[in-house]
């Protein structure tokens, strides 16, 4: 299982690349292959600033929808839109094209509650 080192990560399997006061977000390698063949990416809070753990969007499986998770509080400034003709770019590439949201972070204190790699791989292998 691929559990990059530089970045953050969620207790919802989210993961964060941080980059000055900006935040890549996507799910984990790990929630992709629990949820199975990506059908389906919606995020329709484009422009909206919401509050750490809001709902920001949905990803539907085959067998599935399941809800994202927002890691920091902040205003969501881009969205993939690749996803929606190819939503299956966080099964083949979730670190890399299947990411899913830009965010303009507003609470850099909130960045020292994120998990780090070995913290996640901990929290999936219970």
């Amino acid at each position: 299982m691929n559990i990059p080192s530089e970045l953050k990560y969620t207790k919802d399997h989210e993961w964060i690349k941080i980059e000055g006061d900006v935040a890549t977000v996507g799910i984990t390698d790990f929630a992709q292959g629990e949820l199975g063949d990506i059908v389906y990416v919606e995020v329709d809070t484009l422009d909206e600033t919401l509050d750490i753990e809001e709902v920001f969007g949905t990803v539907e499986a085959v067998k599935t929808v399941s809800d994202l998770f927002l890691p920091l509080s902040g205003e969501i400034t881009e969205f993939n839109e690749s996803l929606e003709d190819e939503p299956e770019k966080v099964n083949t590439d979730p670190y890399g094209d299947g990411w899913m949201i830009k965010l303009k972070f507003s609470d850099a204190s909130q960045v020292d509650s994120l998990l780090s790699a070995d913290d996640y791989k901990a929290l999936i292998s219970g």
